[in-house]
């Protein structure tokens, strides 16, 4: 064990298959990852049961037992769903103290509000550690709509010594509801590679969407879109490759079986790992984003990262980024007839365009030289004085 305090990060989201269905949670471990190079590292994660595991010296995993759905896929009206839901807070919780208890502990992060900062309020109350929170989006959005659980949301922002967002709307909107001021953090992970090919300067154009397919993702709004184009716009189409899973796949794969069977082409895959994610990015020519409710996803980052143009629904701060930067199309409403005309717009105008544009968005989100820094800056100056970034 470690005799130097250590950072306890707190989430829901943390690798546990390795099949590249937790897009946050290989985000979160990349995080882990890098931080452990410089702080010891105790992580509360979920997993199939509750296990203490060494990823690495001074790099814990304090895993407690989660169901196989998404907690926040869970609906708490349900008997069976609800006890589940009761199940993982009160092993959440546990794990979370845990984890503070097993050694010197410097300071708590939660990823996300809740319920990690909830988990993360209680452990700094009974140790007196103090804890910070990272909204992701969900969180404040989704759960801030629901008037108790706005008001556990409030008190667990007000209690944290430090807020951070991973958008500038969000972070708006969580301090209208915590009436605390939050700090733009970007969401961003490692990726296994780099672009080879070139951004293509003519039709035909290859697509991609890679993500949930969730009904805030917006896929059932994406495939909409895809039959309303038209023969003219599919033969300025190499392929639209649609990539990940979730709880919309019966629908995704009913939709796509009818546009295969009309002779477009367009591509089903499963969930990628970071490897093929990779790649899949590389060998795109747009990433297509149609979310109803977003801040700045991680995928939007790996874009930047793979030097690839955006189109997508006007929404969270995407509008800001996309158009001010000149980095792909945006809709003009969150409609799929709004989602074509912004394909037909980005099928007009070569990818190759938005090259310097991407190459200057880059670096903004860099996990080493924005996300790191701004984390091992929360612990005691101390500690501070034996991290060098």
């Amino acid at each position: 064990m470690s005799l130097r305090p250590a950072l306890v990060l707190v989430t829901t989201s943390f690798p546990i298959h390795g099949d590249g269905s937790e897009a946050a949670g290989s985000f979160v471990s990349d995080l882990a990852e890098d931080l452990a190079q410089h702080v010891p590292i105790r992580v509360v994660a979920p997993g199939q049961q509750s296990v203490r595991e060494e990823w690495a010296p001074g790099f814990e995993v304090f895993r407690y037992a989660s169901p196989a759905k998404p907690l926040s896929t869970l609906k708490p009206w349900r008997p069976l769903e609800a006890c589940e839901t009761i199940r993982v807070l009160r092993e959440g919780a546990q794990a979370t103290r845990r984890a503070v208890e097993a050694g010197p502990t410097a300071h708590i992060f939660a990823l996300w509000v809740l319920p990690s900062g909830y988990w993360a309020r209680s452990a700094a109350r009974a140790s007196g550690v103090p804890y910070s929170v990272w909204a992701l989006g969900s969180d404040i959005w989704s759960l801030g709509k629901i008037p108790g659980v706005r008001t556990v949301l409030r008190s667990v922002i007000r209690g944290a010594a430090n807020r951070f967002a991973d958008g500038l709307e969000l972070g708006q909107d969580a301090t209208r509801i915590g009436g605390r001021p939050f700090t733009f953090l970007p969401s961003t992970r490692r990726l296994e590679g780099q672009r080879t090919r070139p951004l293509a300067s003519t039709p035909p154009y290859r697509f991609l969407f890679l993500g949930r397919w969730h009904q805030n993702k917006g896929i059932d709004l994406l495939l909409d879109a895809l039959a309303l184009l038209d023969d003219h716009d599919w033969t300025r189409i190499s392929e639209v490759r649609i990539a990940g899973g979730g709880p919309m796949e019966t629908l995704v794969r009913e939709r796509v079986q009818a546009l295969e069977a009309a002779q477009r082409p367009v591509r089903l895959s499963g969930f990628l790992d970071r490897v093929h994610a990779t790649a899949a990015l590389a060998d795109a020519d747009y990433l297509l984003l149609p979310s109803r409710i977003e801040s700045i996803p991680v995928v939007f980052s790996d874009a930047m990262k793979m030097q690839l143009p955006v189109v997508s629904m006007p929404v969270g701060d995407l509008p800001g980024l996309i158009i001010d930067h000149g980095i792909g199309h945006m809709a003009s409403d969150v409609t799929a007839d709004a989602f074509a005309r912004a394909m037909r717009g980005a099928l007009d105008r070569a990818p190759c365009h938005c090259s310097q544009a991407l190459s200057r968005m880059e670096s903004r989100f860099d996990m080493n030289t924005v996300v790191v820094p701004e984390i091992l800056r929360l612990l005691p100056d101390r500690q501070q004085d034996q991290c060098d970034v």
